[in-house]
């Protein structure tokens, strides 16, 4: 019995969740903030007073309105702002730029190449073989996204502004037969974990690293995490490095890494991981970041 009612109050509040994701575009951002917050995570937020680590991604996201973020979250923009600090050699190379699906040029692109939408999550086709390659799929996934508000329904606000554009890009793969993705996490401009995801479009498994590449016993999101440790980037120096300079003065920021061929490249920056609306397993390593995340009060508008 006990278990129905379980799986009764867990329909119900995905139910309620997807309700309020209808009204996003009408409640104001701190609003929908607190109601998904108490929703997904199942407590109150405090914003008065955040002490724990998602707690702060929601005031950062709330108050601390830098325009510049808007620059760092756009996939295509943000390549010109990491080349003016660290130099081009980290940006991937940009194959084309559209405003309009129709305007791709699908013919000019390599037998290879990857389209992203620049301005939201998710917005990824991948062709590894143009004569297998579903011209029409494609197509019809990149409009889905390319008229998607990302800001709506996250509220996370860098995103708001974002021109909606489709970017092509060459096709990278490294030893693994993929691309293992290496997500910094910065606090306070400090590089003191990575997250580091694996078989993103297959069988995608998630670990958690400091930045000595020691496997940290924590996690978050709700991914499954390996049975194994995973070999050492060889850029992992580099990779330190380049966050080092590129968060400097910001209260958190995740910087994305490949390495492709003992080359590091710059994915895409991020202010609020999973929106913000996820947790640590097992809870007790909030604490530990938690108080690495700089709070100033005089930036609340």
């Amino acid at each position: 019995m006990s278990d129905l009612i379980s799986k009764i109050k867990v329909k119900v509040n995905s139910l309620v969740i997807s309700a309020v994701k209808r009204v996003a575009p009408w409640l104001s951002d701190e609003c929908y903030t607190r109601l998904m917050y108490r929703l997904k995570l199942g407590r109150s937020l405090n914003l008065g007073h955040p002490t724990s680590f998602f707690e702060k991604i929601q005031w950062l996201k709330l108050y601390d309105h830098r325009p510049e973020y808007t620059v760092m979250a756009d996939k295509y923009a943000v390549k010109k702002w990491v080349a003016d600090r660290i130099g081009e050699r980290y940006a991937i190379p940009t194959l084309g730029l559209w405003n309009r699906v129709e305007e791709i040029d699908f013919d000019a692109l390599p037998e290879r190449f990857v389209l992203k939408t620049t301005h939201d999550n998710g917005g990824v086709v991948i062709c590894r073989d143009k004569s297998s390659f579903d011209r029409k799929a494609a197509v019809n996934k990149l409009k889905i996204h390319m008229k998607r508000d990302f800001y709506a329904f996250t509220k996370e606000w860098p995103y708001k502004d974002i021109p909606h554009r489709i970017m092509a890009e060459p096709y990278m793969e490294d030893g693994s037969g993929g691309l293992i993705d290496y997500k910094v996490y910065c606090l306070g401009g400090t590089p003191v974990f990575m997250h580091v995801v694996h078989g993103r479009y297959k069988d995608m498994h998630v670990n958690f690293y400091d930045m000595d590449w020691r496997l940290m016993p924590f996690s978050f999101g709700g991914y499954p995490t390996y049975d194994s440790q995973l070999k050492r980037p060889s850029g992992l120096a580099e990779m330190n490095r380049v966050a080092v300079e590129l968060s400097r003065g910001i209260p958190f920021v995740r910087i994305d890494f490949y390495e492709v061929d003992g080359a590091v490249f710059l994915g895409e920056m991020t202010f609020f991981p999973a929106a913000g609306f996820t947790k640590y397993t097992p809870e007790e390593y909030d604490a530990v970041y938690a108080p690495m995340i700089p709070i100033e009060k005089t930036r609340k508008a």
